[in-house]
């Protein structure tokens, strides 16, 4: 795999220092587990880094929108957590206590209970866990467990909960298990082919009848354990109503809801926790990644009335990390004294709204999604039509002979779907038909503006007929094509950008910059990854299919073909200036 040329020209000094790049790449593939993921995707043997920006051992410049799988949520190498790690160093104070009472435990459990959702705050206690995000997901089900005296867990499809024994029962992959898997919402591969409001509401009800129904198989449970935004699912936002619907199905059957933060918390998704934007207090929160400012920590905070645990119910040898507390803490206070979880809220629309714009370009991208910077794109085959060609015709046969389907088209407009028998004939002009959810015909007494009074059941039928095959072209999603965001993962490294692929199927292209990525970089990210795209494009045998026709699509090609071959040196430099600008 190609990377970025080296900023440092052709030298002798350059030459050196990329054989010694290779070195250590093919010593790693030699030594390491086959387990290895990143490092295959990503063949670049970081030396230095700083804020978005990652510069590798051979001198090449990343702009990092990984961030450690979301650890990062202020760079790399943030001031503040650099000096609140060495004012701790410096100090002379323990570095490892186990759960020892210290300084510096006590000032990291003050600003964290100081920024949880207030329904929690006021009677937490915290347990400080293994140093993964995915041992914390274990003690939150032991708690449950000891508290209810169950032992079933409620887990969601497509979840991701960590890789121990327990946590991979309750991520989506697993079999065999002794969690009971529901439906989790999500509009562009709704499991009950609808998506939107009506498809969550089909959600809530089939957990409801899980619950209630005695001969459903799934005994009453010791919790339910739920991502706020699925992220290795691919980057999924679970809409606020459903929320509120699961803390209400819960707290109305004495199930303790245990809300999975470990990815979404600290700001990424635009509220200093995820739970947040739908009002909702869970009973267990399970918190790591950037909790710990970049060092190993991890924590579950939980409601006190659900502390039945003994003594050494749950322990782990490096859960007194005071370095991690030190970095947490500064972490933690500056996402919250900068309100960089409004910045994030900002941006991350700004963001979203700009790759919608490069989806209407490319059937290879088929929906653009995420909440704050957590941000997914979703890259499909080109070649599948989205919406099944005889269910088209069935459903625009209940217009009525002579009806015309109004749909959104792929601008955001409306564009006419004729169907057999529409052309101007006596007493009906050409262009009478159905808007989405009515029937409009040439006789229908309209309003002032235009739009039409009477409403008949034709009208009601031939307007259920459009709303439906609009549900339908909106839910019959093109297959995922994991090849595709795999090539598109490649043109961005090229590039100078790292990104990371998560998804079902490994084709959702994940973008997870830090909290503090500026305007100019954010820009920069998104150049990059549109430039990824043509590139790929234009080099896939279905070239034709891939894009639609679009005023500026010629220029955006010229860009990218001018990024393949331009001086990378002056990328680099470019980022450098970007990363001293955020």
């Amino acid at each position: 795999m190609a990377v970025t040329e080296s900023v440092r020209g052709d030298t002798s000094e350059s030459a050196g220092t990329g054989a010694a790049h290779e070195g250590i790449l093919r010593r790693q593939s030699a030594r390491e587990s086959a387990a290895r993921t990143y490092a295959r995707a990503l063949p670049i043997v970081p030396v230095r880094a700083r804020g978005l920006t990652i510069e590798g051992a051979d001198g090449s410049r990343y702009l990092d929108c990984l961030s450690g799988a979301g650890t990062l949520a202020l760079g790399h190498n943030h001031p503040v957590v650099l000096e609140a790690i060495r004012k701790v160093l410096d100090s002379g104070a323990p570095l490892h206590v186990l759960d020892l009472a210290t300084p510096v435990k006590d000032a990291f459990i003050t600003e964290l209970f100081r920024t949880l959702p207030p329904g929690l705050a006021d009677n937490a206690r915290v347990q400080f866990c293994g140093p993964a995000g995915t041992d914390a997901v274990e003690a939150a089900f032991k708690l449950v467990r000891a508290a209810t005296g169950r032992s079933g867990i409620l887990a969601f499809s497509g979840a991701y909960h960590g890789m121990t024994a327990g946590a991979l029962e309750a991520s989506g992959g697993a079999y065999d298990v002794r969690v009971a898997r529901l439906p989790y919402p999500q509009d562009y591969r709704c499991p009950f082919g609808v998506g939107g409001e009506q498809g969550a509401e089909l959600a809530a009800r089939w957990t409801e009848t899980v619950l209630d129904d005695p001969k459903s198989g799934v005994r009453h449970p010791a919790g339910m354990i739920l991502e706020p935004v699925q992220g290795e699912g691919g980057v999924i936002p679970a809409p606020d109503e459903w929320m509120r619907r699961m803390r209400q199905i819960t707290a109305d059957r004495s199930i303790p809801l245990i809300a999975d933060e470990v990815q979404t918390g600290v700001g990424r998704t635009g509220s200093f926790w995820a739970v947040e934007h739908s009002g909702v207090t869970p009973d267990v929160m399970v918190l790591s990644k950037a909790i710990g400012g970049s060092l190993p920590l991890a924590v579950i905070v939980y409601r006190d009335d659900l502390d039945a645990w003994q003594p050494g119910a749950h322990a782990g040898t490096f859960r007194g990390n005071q370095l991690a507390m030190a970095a947490g803490m500064a972490t933690l206070a500056y996402v919250r004294e900068n309100r960089l979880a409004e910045r994030a809220a900002d941006l991350g629309t700004r963001m979203l709204n700009q790759l919608r714009g490069l989806a209407a370009e490319f059937d290879c991208i088929g929906d653009v999604r995420g909440r704050g910077l957590m941000i997914g794109v979703e890259v499909v085959e080109p070649e599948a039509e989205p919406l099944r060609e005889r269910e088209r015709e069935r459903l625009a046969g209940l217009a009525g002979e002579g009806g015309v389907l109004a749909g959104p088209d792929w601008r955001g407009g409306v564009s006419d779907l004729a169907v057999p028998g529409d052309s101007a004939g006596p007493g009906r002009p050409r262009g009478a038909g159905v808007e989405v959810g009515r029937l409009v015909g040439p006789d229908s007494a309209r309003t002032p503006g235009g739009r039409p009074t009477g409403v008949t059941p034709a009208d009601r039928a031939a307007g259920a007929a459009a709303a439906a095959m609009q549900s339908s072209r909106d839910h019959h999603p093109r297959p995922a094509a994991p090849e595709l965001a795999v090539a598109i993962q490649r043109e961005c490294l090229r590039r100078g950008l790292i990104v990371e692929l998560g998804g079902r199927h490994s084709s959702v292209v994940r973008l997870l910059p830090p909290l503090t990525i500026s305007d100019e970089q954010a820009t920069a990210v998104l150049d990059r990854l549109a430039d990824a795209v043509v590139a790929v494009s234009r080099n896939h045998p279905g070239h034709d299919r891939l894009q639609r026709p679009q005023p500026g699509q010629q220029r955006r090609a010229d860009r990218a073909q001018s990024t393949d071959r331009a001086d990378h040196a002056g990328r680099g430099d470019c980022a450098d200036r970007a990363d001293e600008a955020g």
